[in-house]
Order: structure tokens, then sequence, then C-alpha cells
């Protein structure tokens, strides 16, 4: 990624950008991840200065463990970022990315709570958590 990313909730609400590179860009198949998003969720990691919000007001978090909150568009409902409570970043929705995200998937989380009704048949490193 060389220049600035940008990206949107679907209706628009919430809008963001992200001014450094992405990095470890993985699929999610943990059991809130599949919850939330109805399947599995792919994202990145970017610093926290990095990411910079607008519409914060649209902006809900849902701290749905003692060490994880996930980012939403209280209007439209879609899923933008999560990030671990006592880290310095956050992860990134890669579907939520306006055109090219410039990087590609690493690899798959959490596959030990994975859907049954799907196979990972693409070949990257599976962690089971």
């Amino acid at each position: 990624m060389t220049s600035t990313l940008r990206g949107s909730c679907q209706c628009g609400a919430v809008r963001f950008t992200v001014s450094q590179p992405l990095t470890e860009a993985s699929v999610c198949h943990c059991v809130q991840c599949r919850k939330q998003s109805g399947h599995c969720f792919a994202s990145a990691n970017a610093p926290k200065s990095a990411v910079v919000v607008e519409g914060a007001e649209a902006l809900t978090w849902y701290t749905s463990s003692e060490k994880v909150r996930r980012g939403f568009c209280a209007r439209c409902g879609s899923w933008l970022f999560w990030e671990p409570l006592r880290q310095d970043w956050t992860s990134v929705a890669l579907g939520a990315i306006d055109g090219p995200t410039g990087v590609s998937l690493e690899r798959h989380i959490f596959v030990s709570e994975k859907g049954d009704y799907y196979r990972i048949a693409d070949g990257l490193p599976q962690h089971e958590r």
C-alpha cells in the first residue's frame, strides 16, 4: 500500500482513512465473528493512530469480551473494526475499504470454531486460535 486507504459503512454515515500500511491480513472463523458477520470475517491491522474516523457519532462500539471491542455503524449495521482493548492497533474490515486494499490474506485464525458448512481450501496457513 503506497497511499491512504479510504473506506465506509454501507450507508456512508461512518467514513474512515488508514494512513499506514495494513498488516497481518487474516480471515477469522471464531464464533463471535461468525455471529456478528453471518460467516467469517476478513480484516487487517493498522496502528490506532493511523485510523481516522469521520462520522464517529454513528460509530458504535460493542465490547464482545474482556479483551476485544467491535466497531460498527449504528445506522446500517456495517461492521467496520475490531480492536483489542489493551493494544495499540485496530483491525479494519477489508470489505469496507473502497477500491483495492493493496493487501493479500496471510492466514486463517480460529479455525477450530469455523462453521461446518464450508471448507477452507485456499492453501493459506490455518491456526486453531
